[in-house]
């Protein structure tokens, strides 16, 4: 297969099934990213991505429940590369922006490298190698039938799994003695009509502020048990009719304008999310508050649970138009007590007080601190991921950890927003990883294989650096507990400063930064706690230091009389196309 190519850019085939250069876990945002830019940048094509669901999309195939949207504008929810005119809405809703990310898989031919239900089970570096095997188990009936489990070989590993894709559920005494119904909200069963039913929803987080409005109407009572409260602004949600999306359409520098002002206007939003005492934060407050009250008016013992004593930023700010007149419904009761038990007809609380439930909706979101579980993961010298990360994940720019060679995440150890589109955090370390992914294949190119991780101490540094910055921020405020924080209160999730920020760290790659595993000890001195040799004196042959790669720049760049020129351009080039015909012939220049 490939007929002349030369390797990497023959895709993957039947003879070498078990074999790849790069083998991709996911096939979400981030590992469609990916594997765009292993075409565009290195002419990869010698990759697979493995894929436990049947579909592309990760959260946006696997979160299916009532109400499910973006909490970014659509406008700024689209790769830059692959920017959508078409959104219906302000904010996407999940089947349109999982048709969006299909389009996508469409467009580049993603499909012919993805192998569905496939679940990675554990992936192990091979010292003797420098190779990754990866065992994975086959899901699917017929596909199963084949061989239902294998194992992968390939130079690069690359996770796209995200920290939304293993179900949360809640610890609470008698779960599975409920004989009623149970759905999480990233396993929603649509076969199951809630007409009639009283529902008791587990949580009141952005998922559950999504799904109560949905399906309130249709219920007979719903009953929401509320840990704490969380500030809700104003969602300002609409539909975007089809003449400003022609305008998207056929006039781009519209459409970018838009996209970076959004931008813009996010980045700001980091203050309010990080600083409890900015004015941002202050705004926040204010907005909630004005908007409870207007919209649950002369209720003030319901304000007084809804209310927050954390600050802004802590939890998840929630971006709602329907929550809280859902929450003041006839229908709706809000439960404050804590939840001693599940029975067999409902809840139980620790004052006795028993509510009767026919269905149990558990917004309670996902395993968020335990990144790549359950994949068991085994790195050079045998060192296991679980001990590497004993006192909480952690990697170097949360992209590559040490002891895991040839080895890159996406949406790794903090690199969660709170303020902005996560898409703008994944283009960068697509380019990033894709770099480093670019130097091993060289050298193997080169009959030289190479093991390439982060040194031990430049990664200490960096992350003692950002855990600094984040113990004054909003995100460890003592008053709330989230997801973003493990069990000892440390911030693993979030990343300490803007998009901007990010992307201008991720726009270049230190060599020094790295240790490589595979090489000639005379190449240079042995350093780094597992004795490698420095990346900047073997990389890409000769050695290098740096490599530039740059970054997306979507922020507000251009003037707006730059913008106006490009418009008034881009509307003359229309005119030129539409009169091309109509032209030469006033001219005398055609009959």
């Amino acid at each position: 297969m490939g007929g002349s190519q030369p390797w990497p850019q023959v895709p993957v085939g039947n003879k070498d099934h078990t074999d790849a250069a790069v083998v991709i876990v996911g096939a979400g945002i981030s590992g469609m990213c990916m594997a765009i830019d292993l075409i565009k940048r290195n002419q990869c094509h010698n990759f697979i991505i493995v894929e436990k669901s049947s579909s592309v999309g990760g959260t946006w195939h696997d979160n299916k429940y009532p109400g499910c949207c973006c909490d970014v504008w659509s406008m700024l929810y689209s790769y830059s590369f692959e920017q959508n005119p078409d959104w219906t809405r302000e904010y996407p809703g999940q089947e349109e922006i999982l048709d969006y990310l299909r389009n996508v898989a469409r467009k580049y031919n993603l499909y012919k490298y993805i192998r569905f239900n496939t679940s990675v089970e554990s992936a192990t570096w091979d010292d003797s190698k420098n190779r990754w095997k990866i065992d994975v188990t086959v899901t699917g009936g017929k596909d199963a039938e084949f061989n239902p489990a294998y194992s992968i070989e390939c130079d690069f590993l690359i996770s796209a799994v995200g920290q939304l894709n293993q179900p949360m559920y809640p610890n609470i005494e008698g779960l599975d003695d409920f004989k009623g119904k149970i759905m999480h909200s990233a396993r929603w069963d649509w076969s199951y009509r809630l007409d009639g039913k009283n529902v008791g929803v587990i949580g009141n987080g952005a998922t559950a502020a999504q799904i109560i409005p949905e399906i309130l109407p249709s219920t007979s009572s719903l009953t929401i048990y509320q840990r704490s409260p969380n500030w809700v602004i104003p969602r300002l949600d609409g539909p975007v009719g089809a003449l400003r999306r022609a305008i998207y359409r056929y006039l781009p520098p519209v459409r970018w304008r838009i996209r970076s002002t959004m931008m813009d206007f996010r980045e700001s939003f980091y203050d309010a999310v990080v600083d409890g005492t900015s004015e941002f934060a202050d705004v926040i407050r204010t907005s909630c508050t004005d908007m409870m009250k207007a919209e649950i008016p002369n209720a003030p013992d319901l304000w007084a649970k809804l209310t927050p004593d954390y600050n802004p930023g802590c939890k998840r700010v929630i971006i709602s138009d329907d929550y809280y007149p859902a929450v003041a419904h006839p229908k709706t009761h809000l439960e404050t007590g804590k939840i001693a038990r599940i029975t067999e007809t409902g809840i139980e609380l620790e004052d006795g007080t028993h509510h009767a439930h026919d269905t149990l909706v558990l917004a309670t979101g996902f395993r968020t601190v335990e990144f790549l579980y359950p994949i068991t993961v085994t790195g050079t010298q045998g060192r296991a991921l679980s001990d590497i990360w004993a006192g909480g994940a952690s990697a170097l720019y949360g992209t590559t950890v040490p002891s895991l060679p040839n080895f890159g995440m996406f949406y790794g150890p903090n690199t969660n927003l709170g303020h902005n589109s996560i898409i703008l955090m994944i283009e960068a370390q697509s380019r990033y990883l894709n770099t480093l992914v670019s130097a091993v294949l060289d050298a193997r190119n080169r009959n030289a294989r190479m093991g390439l991780m982060p040194k031990q101490q430049r990664t200490n540094d960096f992350n003692d650096t950002i855990q600094a910055i984040l113990k004054k921020s909003s995100f460890a405020d003592p008053a709330c507990q989230s997801w973003y924080k493990n069990a000892e209160g440390r911030i693993t999730n979030n990343w300490s400063g803007t998009v901007v920020e990010y992307q201008e760290m991720l726009s270049k790659v230190n060599w020094e930064d790295f240790e490589t595993t595979g090489v000639e000890e005379e190449q240079s001195v042995k350093e780094g706690a597992s004795g490698g040799v420095s990346a900047s004196k073997v990389v890409f042959g000769s050695g290098k230091v740096e490599t530039r790669i740059g970054r997306v720049h979507e922020e507000t760049s251009v003037s707006n009389t730059v913008l106006a020129l490009g418009t008034l351009s881009a509307i003359a080039a229309g005119a030129a196309w539409v009169y091309r015909g109509k032209l030469p012939k006033r001219l005398g220049l055609r009959a």
